[in-house]
């Protein structure tokens, strides 16, 4: 049992954690009971019993840590579907198979800012997919009261863009992980964390120098971007998702280009772009085929080729709402 609550809302769920979660702000009024039940600290009873007979590994990370180990494992409990997690500093997760609990420990001289990173970045992703939340890898920004995802594959500039935006007063709705919920009125975006996890390059294209922004801990190379300071805001409303942009390769010799892409190739490159797809089962697979079907029947899927970075922040941001404003006004005018 959780003997001291702190409440938290990520991503539209309602997390009841026993320890605090720095990055994480708690809601006030919030009476309705928790979606999550987060264990810091604390195994699951059924982690004793499970050896390596009772665990089915299901992905092996290529990265391996400063230890020469896998940086992550995942084994699925062959019994219970549960999922367990090993990073290669020794930090464990093990997460519920409907994605209502999850459990943590660490080793002794690990500090929690190390475990946070984790938990707040793909761990509660990984949980979102296991509640049947279709997730894409994308960064997500409020534009005129709607939402723009930028999707990505590592390295292809999703936080970058986002932070980009940020600077030129636009709200940020999510980072890394862009999470999905239909309604009868279309696709909208879930707000995740208040902050953006930046790349030393990418602090120093933006603010000048990989030291204007503070790394998340003392052990980890990204910085983090708190999205409240020096004018940048958080997003917290459920926006609809207006246009969905694949980041291509960079065009260092022009202006930023963009493209749509139709259906059927827009299917192809989100299925190959959706979040830790790795983990789901048949089921998962067939449910988030169809829900990127509907996605890309009813949401625009444009291609973006940034051009050159050297141009300005603010000339990427502009050059993006422009076609996001004419793509908007076609589609009004051919309905």
């Amino acid at each position: 049992m959780i003997e001291v609550d702190f409440l938290y809302t990520v991503f539209g769920l309602i997390l009841r954690s026993n320890k605090q979660i720095r990055g994480l702000s708690q809601p006030a009024g919030v009476s309705a009971p928790a979606d999550v039940s987060i264990f810091l600290g604390e195994a699951p009873n059924s982690a004793a019993s499970d050896s390596s007979s009772g665990e089915e590994l299901i992905f092996k990370s290529s990265y391996a840590g400063e230890s020469n180990n896998p940086g992550l494992q995942i084994w699925r409990s062959r019994y219970g579907g549960m999922l367990h997690l090993l990073y290669f500093d020794g930090v464990e997760f093990w997460l519920e198979r409907e994605g209502k609990a999850l459990w943590c420990v660490w080793p002794k001289q690990t500090p929690f800012e190390e475990v946070s990173t984790y938990l707040l970045g793909p761990v509660l992703g990984l949980l979102l997919r296991l509640r049947g939340v279709t997730c894409l890898h994308a960064s997500a920004v409020a534009v005129d009261d709607t939402c723009v995802v930028f999707v990505g594959s590592e390295g292809k500039g999703k936080s970058t863009t986002a932070a980009a935006f940020a600077q030129q007063g636009f709200g940020i709705i999510s980072d890394d992980v862009a999470a999905l919920a239909e309604t009868t009125a279309g696709f909208r975006v879930m707000p995740a964390y208040p902050h953006l996890c930046l790349w030393p390059e990418s602090v120093k294209m933006l603010y000048g120098s990989p030291e204007a922004l503070p790394p998340f801990s003392r052990l980890w190379e990204k910085r983090r971007l708190a999205l409240g300071d020096n004018g940048t805001h958080f997003e917290s409303r459920h926006l609809p998702l207006g246009a969905i942009y694949l980041l291509g390769e960079h065009r260092p010799d022009s202006a930023p280009s963009f493209e749509a892409i139709k259906p059927q190739a827009a299917l192809l490159s989100l299925i190959a772009d959706t979040f830790a797809n790795s983990i789901l089962d048949r089921d998962l697979r067939a449910r988030e085929f169809a829900v990127l079907g509907r996605l890309v029947t009813n949401v625009p899927v444009r291609r973006i080729h940034p051009g050159n970075v050297e141009n300005g922040a603010d000339h990427l941001c502009r050059a993006i709402c422009e076609d996001y404003n004419s793509s908007r006004t076609l589609a009004s005018a051919g309905s």
